[in-house]
């Protein structure tokens, strides 16, 4: 069975390549086991590799890269806020041929 007045469309999809969403500046990147166990035992190296403190280590390891985490997310977030400085335009035009234009 046909039906009358039936169009035959073509429908075509516009598609656009995705675009990168800006990274969320608000988001911590929470510091690795692997960089925590690699900062504890730089603190462990520079106490003088005396043994008995590994808990200390690891939780000042932690803190100081969390805290480092914080610091590059700020200056991310003062990074995209802070304007482009405008471009100055310099008339290098006579002083005679620029009183004409302004008249």
């Amino acid at each position: 069975m046909t039906l009358k007045g039936q169009r035959n469309e073509t429908l075509e999809v516009h598609t656009r390549p995705i675009q990168p969403q800006a990274e969320d500046t608000s988001v911590i990147h929470a510091p690795s086991h692997e960089e925590i166990r690699r900062r504890a035992y730089e603190v462990y190296l520079e106490r003088g590799d005396l043994p008995g403190n590994e808990v200390d280590d690891w939780l000042r390891a932690e803190r100081e890269l969390h805290k480092v985490a914080l610091f590059a997310r700020d200056w991310n977030r003062v990074q995209q806020r802070v304007a482009p400085t405008p471009k100055t335009e310099i008339d290098i035009r006579p002083m005679e041929t620029k009183g004409r234009v302004n008249q």
